[in-house]
């Protein structure tokens, strides 16, 4: 099943007195860009991050939130300097002495002086907290992957019917290309009979005239190279793989063809056709750039 590049996951998970949330979502890009955005706490969990989200989403821009509330002050340490707020003590009694003045400095006091007290995020082992956080990674993963691939169905239902309609176009072609060199042929007996007059009409010259004009204007191989192209597109569809790259090439290849013939095409109802298949292709184009 193919799947859109876009989409949006999340998962939560309450444990050990910290809430943790974490957040996917992911819009087209031509390759995987990642970004993260996670607790300092974290930072060393981020290349591991980088790699489970690569083994499951080979294209798009995703961006990785991870948010954490502690509930109970659990995920937090004090941390009081003691050397550091001696010196302060010895530094204003000494200054006190020397100014002749009573020290009156309280603990309060003491602690509320620049660096003396400070709250830290407790140290956690990466180990542990990864196995806290691929709960809550692997819903947002799963939630991002089902809206990916439901709005990849959709994009997947849109494609058959274009390739359908695209496929009902080319049998046209087809029909119509033996008639141009016909036409072609009866314009061209006309045109020559109107300038001989009663001069007698050189078949054989005719003749060869018009065989050069059938090869030039001949799309039989473009033709057949764009109803391979077709099959192909379908198979690709139904490969289950990330196959948008493998897409967007084929819809260049099978706009090459048709331009081909385009340019060959010598019939007014034919060049209409054309006119219609390439918009088609475009379209079609428009939708490959939205999966993976």
């Amino acid at each position: 099943m193919i799947q859109s590049m876009t989409g949006f996951g999340r998962g939560e998970i309450t444990a050990k007195g910290r809430q943790i949330t974490v957040e996917i979502k992911s819009i087209n890009h031509r390759y995987c860009e990642i970004q993260v955005k996670l607790p300092k706490k974290y930072n060393a969990l981020e290349d591991k991050l980088r790699q489970y989200l690569t083994g499951a989403l080979s294209r798009g821009k995703i961006d990785l939130f991870i948010k954490m509330e502690d509930r109970e002050g659990s995920g937090q340490e004090m941390r009081i300097d003691k050397g550091l707020a001696l010196k302060y003590h010895n530094e204003i009694r000494d200054l006190a002495v020397s100014l002749s003045i009573p020290m009156n400095l309280g603990v309060a006091e003491l602690i509320a002086l620049p660096g003396i007290m400070a709250i830290e995020d407790a140290t956690e082992e990466m180990e542990e907290a990864w196995q806290i956080l691929q709960s809550p990674l692997d819903g947002a993963l799963n939630h991002l992957i089902e809206m990916r691939q439901a709005e990849g169905a959709r994009i997947a239902s849109d494609f058959f019917q274009r390739l359908s309609y695209l496929e009902e176009l080319r049998s046209q072609l087809l029909a119509f290309a033996p008639t141009v060199v016909e036409n072609y042929r009866q314009r061209l007996t006309t045109r020559i009979s109107e300038l001989l007059g009663q001069q007698p009409l050189d078949e054989n010259r005719l003749v060869q005239e018009i065989a050069m004009f059938a090869d030039r204007a001949s799309v039989d191989e473009e033709l057949v190279r764009l109803d391979s192209h077709f099959h192909q597109f379908r198979e690709l569809l139904d490969s289950g793989r990330p196959v948008g790259r493998k897409l967007d090439f084929l819809c260049q290849e099978m706009n090459r063809e048709i331009n081909t013939v385009g340019s060959k095409a010598g019939d007014l109802a034919m060049t209409k056709i054309v006119v219609e298949v390439k918009s088609e292709l475009e379209k079609l184009r428009e939708q490959v750039q939205n999966i993976e």
